[in-house]
């Protein structure tokens, strides 16, 4: 990948839907709204799975299509360019750092998967609670499978709202000093440190002060 991330002198390559569920461990639904989404956001920014931090994806959620997102965009936690802001909502945001250029994806409120297969919504709950017999855990995953395949070929724009956004770009991972924690004993990056009686103490152990309010 070309440090401006296009791709125009190249093919794009993404990643099968099939590779983002050996990764995942299960096709859903929720995985599926993902890997449509990601490949939605690359298609639209011009580029292609991230080698070293050139792209930078903001996820508002931590659910299945999370996992989806990681395979097609190589961006990871540990590689310090996914960054997950706990909104609880199906909306994506995928940035180039060289062009400036972000997508942000978000699933409207007129999509619903069990408007797809409304027999769901009764297995769901039985799923759920583990009182569904072998029977219907076996229709309830063939749904959910039949489900992702309709949604893959529904086309983008009635699932999404694609567009281009101002977005301000995060910095690329920093690697901090360590610092011992005068609790516990164990190392912690002295960014993420919390200083308790003139002393280094880490999250876990911290003890916050409030007046119950």
């Amino acid at each position: 990948m070309s440090s401006d991330c296009s791709t125009e002198n190249s093919t794009r390559e993404i990643a099968s839907f099939e590779d983002a569920a050996k990764f995942h461990g299960h096709i859903c639904p929720g995985l599926t709204i993902g890997y449509i989404a990601a490949k939605a956001g690359i298609e639209k920014l011009e580029t292609e799975r991230d080698i070293d931090e050139e792209l930078v994806t903001i996820v508002e959620n931590d659910a299945c299509g999370v996992d989806a997102v990681q395979v097609l965009t190589g961006c990871t936690i540990g590689k310090g360019n996914l960054i997950y802001k706990d909104h609880a909502k199906q909306v994506f945001t995928f940035i180039c750092r060289e062009s400036k250029k972000a997508v942000r994806v978000a699933l409207k409120a007129s999509f619903n998967i069990d408007n797809i297969d409304p027999k769901v919504s009764e297995l769901r709950p039985k799923v759920i609670s583990g009182t569904a017999t072998e029977e219907e855990e076996k229709e309830f995953s063939e749904r959910m499978n039949g489900i992702s395949v309709t949604m893959r070929n529904t086309p983008v724009e009635e699932m999404f709202e694609v567009k281009f956004v101002d977005a301000e770009i995060p910095g690329k991972a920093r690697i901090f000093n360590s610092v011992q924690c005068a609790k516990c004993g164990e190392m912690m990056a002295e960014s993420r440190a919390r200083v308790q009686n003139g002393e280094y103490v880490c999250i876990p152990c911290y003890e916050e002060y409030n007046r119950g309010w």
